[in-house]
């Protein structure tokens, strides 16, 4: 959950470093670091590192601090507070081995007893310094020799790029359950933990293997595994452009990911929907009519938003394929021994691709022969190639820590897994075709929406003095109570409850006041009538309501009214408008909504 950048070529080191973790501090930022080969007499490493953000680091780097490689790390504090002394890089005793590191290495604690024990003074509290002292220690006459031997202690993930002062011609990397891309250049390269830090000065990259280590300089580099035997990896090229990272205008890039969903939609419908036969094509599923007919049940696994769209797209399939669904927190279900059938299809979301939980998820899956499929946004990220097949939502970078495109997006492409499954089995061409015109009016109408954010943003400035909100809704609704519900605490550190509607009187409405007000959500389907009478049960307590509706809903105290679509589809809409609330809820009181506190985008660690 840290931001990993490295370079070794001809420019001057120390601005691409930090360049490339600015555009890396979604991924942390309580602390940063920089460290360079010293390009003066003497040669050895020079490195800056404090606690806060990049822009205090760079305020720190000295004017004459060049060098034409180095690496560097923004961090998210997993062992040892954010301070000086616990920012990366680290250094080996006697200052010549750097090491950036993202992951948790479990024995740590072991193995600083063991380096204590032999008189080495361990300058940190952090689980990454040991590795800075193993190197150091290692057997061999190559940096590469070295870095693996120090890895066979190491119990853990990581994601980690090396500089040694005796080897100032390269930079080794390695990869364990945290990502690392290769960026290749002209007479230059980069290593990162992200693409966001490359793609402005390559789209050709390479992304390392579980179990796979990399030597990069400047006009070469090759790639190998821990055990020593060359693999043959090859550059792919990335389909964003710099400018995807760039906040275009907006004051924050979560409000331009709110914004950027109209597009967002109708990238993850282009080229997919098959008017003649009623469905829509999925080339990448790589599940064919037979292999669908025989599922019987699908089980959908993610974290956070992804695990609130997997309940959407539970619910999606069951109502239109008729395949018994649901969705569960992959984290849950990788721990409680589950039984893995075979006629069950799995289903991982992620984002980023790389979510450590749900990417542990995955590899238990396929150990134990189960069909997974993946739903993820980043082309080549590591669940993308461990299953079987699946579907990109082609969100584009998002890069706001909450999620709210690629959630979007993510539930979007559930609605076209659903409807082609359902179109394999028993749904009528009549409600293919319904659905399909459900799908193409969700990027107008998502404009629609869009459209009330000043009445929205009025709305969130008297939210934003509670102490907690409740969020409630039935069946549809209730998945998108529930991410509302995770954006509020997400970004305006609000606390907030989500339940099912009919749950309120088994408990949760000891807690109605006046100063806890509740967001219904209240769509026009068959269970309306039980949605207001939950509304009239809250306004018996002196509870203030907002309700997201498709009409104006007497009983509450404010409604944001949303268009309008097939039943199926309309939670995908009822959540825009609750995005906005968090955004603006968040605004007004002052909060850092790019970087929430305590938390980071890509939660590559347990």
């Amino acid at each position: 959950m840290c931001g990993i950048v490295g370079y070794i070529g001809t420019r001057d080191v120390a601005p691409l470093l930090l360049e490339g973790l600015q555009r890396l501090e979604y991924r942390g930022y309580d602390s940063a670091g920089i460290a360079i080969q010293n390009s003066g007499r003497g040669g050895g490493l020079k490195t800056v590192k404090n606690a806060g953000r990049v822009r205090d680091l760079e305020a720190k780097v000295p004017a004459r601090f060049s060098g034409t490689s180095g690496i560097a790390h923004t961090r998210w504090a997993t062992h040892g507070a954010p301070n000086d002394a616990n920012a990366h890089p680290h250094l080996d005793a006697a200052g010549r081995i750097a090491v950036v590191h993202n992951g948790i290495i479990d024995n740590s604690a072991d193995l600083r007893a063991k380096l204590a024990a032999d008189g080495i003074e361990l300058a940190s509290e952090t689980d990454t310094e040991v590795l800075a002292h193993l190197i150091a220690r290692a057997r061999g006459e190559k940096l590469e020799d070295k870095v693996r031997e120090a890895l066979r202690y190491i119990e853990g993930t990581y994601g980690i790029a090396v500089l040694h002062a005796d080897f100032p011609d390269r930079i080794v990397a390695a990869r364990n359950g945290s990502p690392v891309v290769l960026g290749i250049g002209e007479k230059e390269m980069f290593v990162a933990s992200d693409v966001a830090a490359l793609i402005s000065h390559t789209r050709q990259v390479i992304t390392l293997d579980d179990g796979e280590m990399a030597t990069i300089k400047a006009d070469d580099y090759r790639t190998y595994t821990t055990d020593g035997s060359r693999t043959s990896a090859a550059p792919t090229t990335v389909e964003w452009e710099a400018e995807s990272y760039d906040m275009g205008g907006h004051d924050t890039y979560m409000h331009k990911e709110i914004a950027e969903q109209t597009e967002a939609v109708d990238r993850v419908l282009r080229g997919r929907i098959d008017d003649r036969f009623a469905t829509v094509r999925l080339g990448g599923l790589n599940l064919d009519a037979r292999a669908a007919r025989g599922v019987r049940r699908v089980k959908i696994l993610g974290c956070g938003s992804a695990y609130h769209a997997g309940l959407i797209g539970a619910q999606m399939i069951e109502e239109l394929a008729r395949i018994p669904a649901d969705a569960e927190p992959a984290s849950e279900f990788r721990y409680r021994n589950a039984v893995v059938d075979p006629d069950t299809l799995y289903i991982a979301t992620s984002q980023s691709g790389e979510t450590y939980d749900t990417l542990a998820a995955v590899q238990e899956l396929k150990r134990k022969g189960a069909m997974v499929l993946g739903v993820v946004n980043v082309v080549g990220s590591a669940i993308a190639r461990e299953t079987d097949g699946g579907i990109y939502v082609h969100a584009g970078p998002e890069v706001c820590v909450v999620s709210t495109k690629c959630f979007t997006n993510t539930a979007v492409a559930f609605a076209l897994l659903a409807l082609h499954l359902g179109r394999i089995r028993d749904l009528s061409v009549a409600d293919g075709k319904r659905v399909i015109e459900g799908l193409r009016r969700l990027p107008g109408q998502i404009a629609e929406i869009l459209r009330e954010e000043d009445r929205i943003a009025k709305l969130a400035a008297e939210f934003a003095e509670a102490r907690s909100m409740m969020f409630v809704g039935r069946v549809r609704g209730f998945p998108v109570a529930k991410e509302a519900s995770l954006k509020l605490k997400e970004v305006s550190y609000i606390h907030a409850e989500a339940y099912p509607a009919s749950e309120l009187k088994h408990g949760p409405l000891a807690l109605i006041e006046p100063a806890v007000p509740t967001v219904a959500i209240v769509p026009n389907d068959e269970l309306l009538d039980k949605n207001r009478a939950t509304l009239e049960e809250i306004k018996a307590r002196s509870g203030r309501i907002l309700a997201v509706a498709h009409e104006e809903q007497p009983k509450a105290d404010s409604t944001i009214v949303v268009p309008r679509n097939e039943p199926e589809l309309d939670p995908v809409l009822m959540g825009i408008p609750l995005q906005l609330l968090a955004y603006h809820t968040a605004l007004a009181l002052g909060r850092d909504i790019d970087k929430p506190r305590n938390l980071a985008k890509s939660v590559t660690v347990e």
